[in-house]
Protein backbone atom coordinates (compact mmCIF):
# COMPACT_ATOMS: atom_id res chain seq x y z
CA UNK A 1 0.00 0.00 0.00
CA UNK A 2 3.06 2.00 0.74
CA UNK A 3 4.26 1.46 -2.71
CA UNK A 4 1.08 3.32 -4.48
CA UNK A 5 1.91 6.80 -5.89
CA UNK A 6 0.16 9.06 -8.33
CA UNK A 7 1.48 8.06 -11.57
CA UNK A 8 1.85 4.36 -10.65
CA UNK A 9 0.45 1.72 -13.48
CA UNK A 10 -0.89 -0.86 -11.22
CA UNK A 11 -3.17 -4.48 -13.46
CA UNK A 12 -6.30 -4.95 -12.04
CA UNK A 13 -8.45 -7.71 -13.48
CA UNK A 14 -5.82 -7.97 -16.15
CA UNK A 15 -5.92 -4.37 -17.32
CA UNK A 16 -3.73 -1.80 -16.54
CA UNK A 17 -4.45 1.25 -14.53
CA UNK A 18 -2.83 4.53 -13.66
CA UNK A 19 -2.95 6.10 -10.31
CA UNK A 20 -4.63 9.44 -10.85
CA UNK A 21 -5.50 10.47 -7.41
CA UNK A 22 -4.70 9.24 -3.50
CA UNK A 23 -5.72 9.41 -0.33
CA UNK A 24 -4.50 8.42 2.97
CA UNK A 25 -7.07 7.71 5.76
CA UNK A 26 -6.52 6.45 9.19
CA UNK A 27 -9.39 6.13 11.53
CA UNK A 28 -8.89 5.96 15.74
CA UNK A 29 -8.78 2.40 16.35
CA UNK A 30 -9.05 0.94 12.62
CA UNK A 31 -6.14 0.31 10.43
CA UNK A 32 -5.24 2.79 7.40
CA UNK A 33 -6.67 2.47 3.89
CA UNK A 34 -5.85 4.31 1.03
CA UNK A 35 -8.37 5.86 -1.21
CA UNK A 36 -7.34 5.64 -4.63
CA UNK A 37 -9.07 6.92 -8.70
CA UNK A 38 -7.56 5.14 -11.17
CA UNK A 39 -8.07 5.19 -15.24
CA UNK A 40 -7.92 2.48 -17.43
CA UNK A 41 -5.43 2.77 -20.40
CA UNK A 42 -7.10 0.58 -22.44
CA UNK A 43 -10.61 2.16 -22.26
CA UNK A 44 -10.31 5.36 -20.49
CA UNK A 45 -12.91 4.56 -18.06
CA UNK A 46 -12.19 5.66 -14.02
CA UNK A 47 -12.44 3.52 -10.99
CA UNK A 48 -12.08 4.56 -7.39
CA UNK A 49 -10.85 1.68 -5.38
CA UNK A 50 -9.56 1.59 -1.53
CA UNK A 51 -6.69 -0.78 -0.25
CA UNK A 52 -6.32 -1.52 3.23
CA UNK A 53 -2.72 -2.47 4.94
CA UNK A 54 -2.86 -6.28 3.67
CA UNK A 55 -3.99 -5.70 0.48
CA UNK A 56 -1.63 -6.19 -2.67
CA UNK A 57 -1.93 -4.72 -6.36
CA UNK A 58 0.60 -6.19 -8.75
CA UNK A 59 2.84 -3.05 -10.82
CA UNK A 60 1.77 -3.44 -14.65
CA UNK A 61 4.26 -4.75 -17.22
CA UNK A 62 4.73 -1.40 -18.92
CA UNK A 63 7.24 -0.75 -21.74
CA UNK A 64 7.65 2.88 -22.85
CA UNK A 65 8.65 3.29 -26.30
CA UNK A 66 9.82 6.43 -28.00
CA UNK A 67 7.61 7.33 -31.00
CA UNK A 68 7.32 9.98 -33.91
CA UNK A 69 4.07 10.88 -34.84
CA UNK A 70 3.32 10.47 -38.31
CA UNK A 71 -0.18 11.19 -39.87
CA UNK A 72 -3.71 11.20 -39.28
CA UNK A 73 -6.09 8.76 -41.79
CA UNK A 74 -9.87 8.06 -41.13
CA UNK A 75 -9.64 9.08 -37.63
CA UNK A 76 -6.71 7.16 -36.96
CA UNK A 77 -3.62 8.70 -35.58
CA UNK A 78 -0.28 6.48 -36.79
CA UNK A 79 3.11 7.04 -34.57
CA UNK A 80 6.19 4.95 -36.02
CA UNK A 81 8.65 3.83 -33.09
CA UNK A 82 12.09 5.28 -33.46
CA UNK A 83 14.20 2.62 -32.89
CA UNK A 84 12.83 -0.35 -34.58
CA UNK A 85 10.40 1.06 -37.24
CA UNK A 86 6.92 -0.34 -35.53
CA UNK A 87 3.59 1.27 -36.79
CA UNK A 88 1.09 2.17 -33.79
CA UNK A 89 -2.17 3.69 -33.99
CA UNK A 90 -4.89 4.84 -31.92
CA UNK A 91 -8.26 6.28 -32.84
CA UNK A 92 -9.74 9.58 -32.77
CA UNK A 93 -11.58 8.88 -29.95
CA UNK A 94 -8.84 7.51 -27.70
CA UNK A 95 -6.59 10.38 -28.27
CA UNK A 96 -9.28 13.18 -27.39
CA UNK A 97 -7.95 16.88 -26.63
CA UNK A 98 -4.61 15.57 -26.77
CA UNK A 99 -4.82 15.49 -30.79
CA UNK A 100 -4.63 19.31 -30.45
CA UNK A 101 -0.93 19.45 -29.28
CA UNK A 102 0.38 16.64 -32.13
CA UNK A 103 2.26 17.86 -35.60
CA UNK A 104 4.05 16.28 -37.66
CA UNK A 105 7.44 14.43 -36.40
CA UNK A 106 6.15 15.26 -32.32
CA UNK A 107 8.16 13.26 -30.30
CA UNK A 108 6.17 10.81 -27.83
CA UNK A 109 6.10 8.42 -25.40
CA UNK A 110 4.17 5.06 -26.45
CA UNK A 111 3.27 2.69 -23.67
CA UNK A 112 2.96 -0.95 -24.73
CA UNK A 113 1.11 -3.63 -22.11
CA UNK A 114 1.67 -7.09 -23.19
CA UNK A 115 3.16 -5.47 -26.61
CA UNK A 116 -0.20 -3.93 -27.80
CA UNK A 117 -0.02 -0.03 -27.60
CA UNK A 118 -2.05 1.27 -24.72
CA UNK A 119 -1.10 4.65 -24.35
CA UNK A 120 0.66 8.01 -25.80
CA UNK A 121 2.28 10.09 -23.76
CA UNK A 122 3.22 13.53 -24.39
CA UNK A 123 5.81 15.81 -23.56
CA UNK A 124 5.11 18.15 -20.64
CA UNK A 125 5.69 21.28 -22.83
CA UNK A 126 5.67 21.45 -26.46
CA UNK A 127 6.54 24.56 -28.87
CA UNK A 128 3.77 25.36 -31.58
CA UNK A 129 3.39 28.43 -33.95
CA UNK A 130 1.11 30.93 -33.54
CA UNK A 131 -1.31 31.22 -36.78
CA UNK A 132 -3.86 33.21 -36.26
CA UNK A 133 -3.36 35.73 -33.42
CA UNK A 134 -6.16 38.98 -32.65
CA UNK A 135 -4.14 42.61 -32.25
CA UNK A 136 -3.62 42.89 -28.82
CA UNK A 137 -6.18 45.72 -27.33
CA UNK A 138 -5.77 47.30 -23.89
CA UNK A 139 -8.72 48.53 -21.74
CA UNK A 140 -9.84 47.66 -18.77
CA UNK A 141 -7.36 44.88 -17.65
CA UNK A 142 -7.45 43.72 -14.12
CA UNK A 143 -4.69 41.28 -13.69
CA UNK A 144 -2.59 39.61 -16.71
CA UNK A 145 -4.70 40.57 -20.15
CA UNK A 146 -4.90 38.08 -22.25
CA UNK A 147 -6.32 36.80 -25.80
CA UNK A 148 -7.53 34.02 -27.93
CA UNK A 149 -4.79 33.00 -30.35
CA UNK A 150 -5.05 30.12 -32.74
CA UNK A 151 -1.96 28.01 -32.84
CA UNK A 152 -0.81 25.48 -36.29
CA UNK A 153 -2.59 22.33 -35.26
CA UNK A 154 -5.86 24.16 -34.96
CA UNK A 155 -5.87 24.26 -31.29
CA UNK A 156 -6.97 27.97 -29.70
CA UNK A 157 -5.64 28.63 -26.35
CA UNK A 158 -5.23 32.11 -23.78
CA UNK A 159 -2.22 33.79 -24.53
CA UNK A 160 -0.71 36.83 -23.30
CA UNK A 161 -1.56 40.30 -25.29
CA UNK A 162 1.91 40.78 -26.66
CA UNK A 163 1.87 37.37 -28.55
CA UNK A 164 1.64 37.74 -32.53
CA UNK A 165 1.06 35.59 -35.64
CA UNK A 166 4.45 33.90 -36.85
CA UNK A 167 5.64 33.69 -33.03
CA UNK A 168 6.67 29.81 -31.52
CA UNK A 169 4.99 29.52 -28.34
CA UNK A 170 5.32 26.66 -25.81
CA UNK A 171 2.25 24.92 -24.14
CA UNK A 172 1.95 23.02 -21.00
CA UNK A 173 0.61 19.68 -22.37
CA UNK A 174 -1.55 19.02 -19.10
CA UNK A 175 -3.12 22.01 -18.68
CA UNK A 176 -3.76 23.56 -21.70
CA UNK A 177 -1.90 27.24 -20.77
CA UNK A 178 0.78 29.22 -22.74
CA UNK A 179 4.16 28.76 -20.86
CA UNK A 180 6.46 30.92 -22.56
CA UNK A 181 7.40 32.18 -25.89
CA UNK A 182 9.40 29.56 -28.12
Amino acid sequence: MSEIKLGTVLTLNDQPYVVTFTQHIKMARSGATLRTKLKNLVTGSTLEKSFSGADKAEEADLVRRKANYLYTQEGRFYFMDAENFEQYEFDAEFMGERSGYLKEGQHVDVMLYNGKPVSVELPKKIALKVTSAPPGVRGDTSGSATKMVTVETGLEIRAPLFINSGESIRINTDTGEYVERA
